[in-house]
């Protein structure tokens, strides 16, 4: 790459990286000599900490790439952010291949939710199908409802664009915005798939695409592709982690990505509503194979669930935080600590055991409809039809075991609990909607990925928390792995020289949001220079304070000022950058989404003011429990979670300023606690090295 890169620079940053990743890789324990994988213990696993200018991207390309070929494994590639996953496909992997010479194929995977199936959609359109036994059936899985004119015109334009190869059935590349009930109805299903027996395999976009990740050596992902595959035990979509080397970008997000991965919900009136057309289901099924007991057992196990959820109904009735609601908020009830009142365990019991009753007995008629259709062409296409049907009902049925299962569960004293709560719908039909959550998904990472991986790399610009990695290990579970290997590179730019960190001399703190809000205001027109075609950013932790800090300005500076929400963020940065262009000053007013990966270089940011310390208060349902476990051990949640998940986030707004080497400017920060407070100086300590003013 040096000799094909004209003024390259070796980076040692860049070259330590790329060792770290090959000894990782290269100490992937084979399977032992009866060909089983072996207990892993983290000795192939790297978390690397680059801060921005190292080029995080092209080290972990190029050695995973080297490695994968060489030890015959896949590279799996994820990000959190779709912008990192087009500028892997579209930019850095394009230009490593050409740089380096080496020779790599890759692709960018989805989920089956973003391609279309393309028997479903002829099933609701009839237009390229085999006559009437297609049609639409409104009292199954197809519509629930009369379908609106504008529907069916919406459908027949797929139809017609996929039929004549005008569209290849991936939503992200029709032109025009798909609503998501309308593409719900169409996508690919795992449950409804027929699979091999299909009739439109050859033409179906997700096996299509699902052959190409077979025959490439790096597949570019997200994280929720990787843990919806993990979860369903490896190898389904992506390719099996025992045969691949994972490179994990953007690895401060993995473990909130996981926890909502291994979360479930479902709502009351829906369970209701699919559960009572159960039985149709059944006599239908029934007609067609020979296995009786497979539909009366889900008859019963439906009606079973439909008096549990109504005597649901009936417990919750009693329950005060349900009843009134305030600020038009839906009233909600979290269950304390995560343990039920003894009065309802018996019902969740009750519940769990109907719904897996019912899960087991709806796939034994799917898996028979999959049987009998080898034995009964003359019937393949009303085989067909029902076996779409009961794939539906496979996976709402898949929903509701999850949930209950969940609910249901009381872990060990000495493991986290799992957050479990209902809410109460504000929209008259008297619905509720059940919802549960593991607090951590340390134990499931561990258990499910890292421990088969054949080798995995995690790495971000803010991997550490207050100078160290215990934070990412305790909630990703590689604590457990006493052989993973932590590095943190220097970055390659001269902060001392480069920036600089003010912390002016407030009078209010925010915890009197209103004396904080007014000073912020008299603050900003000393602050921000507009008389120099440059760039401010403003980062704020709540829309509310951004909004009343631009109202309160005056309009000489409000005019240079762009607030985040009132225009889509392109337009906003297209503007941004036309007014520097134009030698004008502009300032953009920010929440949490601009103080992470928003790439301003040069005199397009001089300036970062960060109106507030970015403290997550636990508001949710499951930060509020996860507060409660951590109390009750004699713990502190605000030392032990809410400071260190600040401390990212701080390093994160503050690396909005720096992106090149010759980039410069200033820090400010309007939050006095960082000064007053003890823990500032850790937060201050987290810091780049900024001078002082």
């Amino acid at each position: 790459m040096a000799d094909n890169l004209p003024g390259f620079r070796p980076r040692a940053a860049q070259r330590r990286m790329l060792a770290e990743i090959a000894n990782a890789f290269g100490r992937s324990l084979p399977p032992n000599t009866e060909g089983e994988a072996v207990e892993r213990n983290g000795e192939s696993i790297a978390v690397v900490e680059g801060p921005t200018g190292v080029g995080k991207s092209l080290a972990y390309l190029l050695a995973g790439g080297v490695m994968a070929k060489c030890r015959n494994k896949k590279l799996v590639v994820t990000s959190a952010t779709i912008a990192l996953q087009e500028q892997l496909v579209n930019r850095d992997l394009p230009f490593l291949i050409e740089k380096s010479g080496l020779a790599l194929t890759f692709a960018l995977a989805k989920g089956r939710g973003r391609y279309l199936c393309p028997y479903r959609l002829y099933q609701l359109t009839s237009e390229h199908a085999q006559g009437e036994l297609l049609a639409p059936d409104p009292t199954m899985a197809l519509w629930e409802r009369n379908p609106e004119q504008a529907e069916i015109d919406a459908l027949r334009q797929l139809s017609d664009a996929f039929y004549y190869r005008r569209w290849n059935g991936d939503r992200d590349t029709w032109a025009e915005n798909i609503e998501d009930d309308l593409w719900r109805r169409v996508t690919n299903d795992r449950h409804g798939c027929l699979k091999a027996g299909c009739p439109n395999r050859a033409e179906c976009p997700f096996y299509l695409a699902r052959e190409t990740l077979e025959t490439v050596d790096v597949v570019v992902a997200n994280h929720d592709l990787l843990l919806a595959d993990i979860t369903m035990g490896g190898g389904v979509i992506l390719p099996a982690p025992d045969q691949s080397f994972y490179c994990i970008d953007e690895a401060h997000h993995l473990a909130k990505k996981a926890v909502n991965q291994f979360a479930a919900e479902h709502s009351v009136a829906q369970a209701m509503a699919w559960l009572d057309k159960v039985p149709a289901l059944a006599t239908r099924v029934d007609s067609l194979i020979d296995k009786p007991e497979l539909s009366v057992n889900a008859i019963d196990a439906a009606g079973a669930c439909m008096e549990s959820l109504t005597e649901w109904l009936w417990l919750l009735q009693g329950e005060p935080s349900l009843e009134a609601a305030s600020d038009n908020m839906e009233p909600s009830w979290l269950v304390e600590d995560g343990t039920l009142p003894e009065h309802m365990k018996v019902p969740a019991a009750n519940m769990a055991l109907s719904a897996r009753m019912l899960y087991k007995n709806l796939a034994g008629m799917a898996d028979a409809l999959t049987l009998q259709r080898k034995d009964k062409q003359q019937d393949a296409l009303l085989l067909d039809k029902t076996s779409a049907d009961a794939g539906f009902f496979v996976g709402k049925c898949e929903q509701l075991v999850a949930l209950w299962d969940l609910f249901e569960k009381e872990p060990d004293e000495a493991a986290p609990p799992i957050a479990k709560w209902v809410t109460r719908r504000l929209d008259g039909k008297g619905d509720y909607i059940f919802s549960a959550s593991p607090v951590s998904a340390a134990a499931s990472l561990a258990a499910t990925l890292w421990r088969r991986v054949s080798g995995a790399l995690l790495t971000s610009a803010t991997l550490r928390s207050l100078g160290n990695f215990d934070l990412l290990l305790s909630q990703t579970g590689l604590k457990w792995l006493p052989e993973v290997t932590c590095v943190a590179l220097d970055s390659p730019f001269n902060f001392s020289e480069q920036g600089e960190l003010y912390l002016p001399p407030l009078a209010a703190t925010p915890k009197d949001p209103s004396a904080h809000t007014k000073e912020i205001i008299s603050w900003l027109p000393r602050l921000i220079d507009c008389s120099e075609a440059v760039g401010t950013l403003v980062l704020f932790t709540s829309r509310k304070q951004m909004n009343e800090v631009a109202d309160g300005l005056d309009p000489s500076l409000r005019e240079y000022i762009l607030i985040q929400g009132e225009l889509p963020k392109a337009v906003i940065l297209e503007r941004h950058y036309s007014a520097l262009k134009e030698g004008r000053a502009s300032v953009l007013f920010g929440l949490d989404s601009f103080s992470e990966g928003l790439d301003l270089p040069g005199e397009a940011c001089v300036h970062v003011i960060i109106a507030k310390l970015p403290f997550a208060m636990p508001d949710d349902p499951v930060g509020r429990t996860l507060a409660r476990w951590i109390e009750k051990r004699g713990g502190n949640p605000f030392v032990e979670l809410t400071v260190p998940e600040a401390s990212i986030k701080l390093v994160q707004a503050v690396g909005r300023l720096i992106r090149t080497e010759s980039d410069y400017g200033r820090v400010t920060i309007l939050d006095n606690r960082i000064v007053r407070q003890s823990y500032g100086k850790k937060l201050l300590a987290s810091l780049p090295a900024f001078r002082r003013i």
